[in-house]
């Protein structure tokens, strides 16, 4: 396995992509993905810095029963209709070398809420933006070592059949499900609306 070169933070930004072609041949040791999600759970800003983000790094066959157990599910809702396509998703995932678990501990949510009245409505959609600052993080991080990722939200479906495989604590509420790999494929051409539509700037020359 070689080193990748590593890419500036602007590539990084500018080259994530969804990656859905994805190989189990990283371009770098599996020991540097696990460090880019130690660096994204330190160093990633959070509501009242309440850390309440969770990780669950999954390589091999563990990783391959995420998809599985997702695999399994979809079936059941299927029952007899055409499954194809979903096949198709879940064979791509689990070509994949590993896959990132995302979750937010709701007790620490329940703990702001308690203390901070003011604003207990609002903890649950600042931990939802706390997670998905992490999301993006890791996705930006892996891009710089050129390990394709996509992101994939088959919660509620999986979240009891995980919970149990990977012994989750109860506390953790699944958000979300990032496979990555080495790219088979880059993604396509991605289209942009106008910024000026998206955009305004004000006193730039005050």
């Amino acid at each position: 396995m070689t080193t990748a070169s590593l890419v500036s933070l602007q590539q990084a930004f500018d080259e994530r992509r969804t990656i859905y072609a994805l190989g189990n041949n990283l371009p770098v040791d599996p020991r540097a993905i696990v460090n880019i999600a130690e660096r994204v759970l330190l160093h990633t800003p959070s509501a009242f810095n309440s850390q309440s983000s969770r990780l669950i790094v999954l390589f091999g066959e563990q990783h391959k029963q995420v998809w599985d157990i997702a695999e399994d599910k979809l079936r059941q809702e299927v029952g007899d209709g055409d499954f194809v396509s979903s096949k198709q998703k879940m064979d791509s995932f689990r070509a994949g070398a590993g896959t990132v678990l995302f979750y937010e501990d709701k007790e620490v949510t329940k703990s702001l809420q308690d203390n901070f009245a003011l604003y207990a409505d609002k903890f649950p959609l600042w931990a939802h933006q706390t997670s998905a600052m992490h999301q993006y993080a890791m996705w930006t991080e892996l891009r710089t070592l050129d390990v394709g990722a996509s992101l994939q939200h088959y919660n509620p479906l999986i979240d009891e059949d995980v919970a149990v495989a990977f012994s989750v604590p109860k506390n953790w509420d699944l958000i979300a499900q990032m496979p990555f790999g080495n790219i088979l494929e880059p993604a396509g051409k991605k289209t942009y609306q106008p910024l000026n539509e998206r955009m305004k700037v004000f006193g730039l020359n005050d």
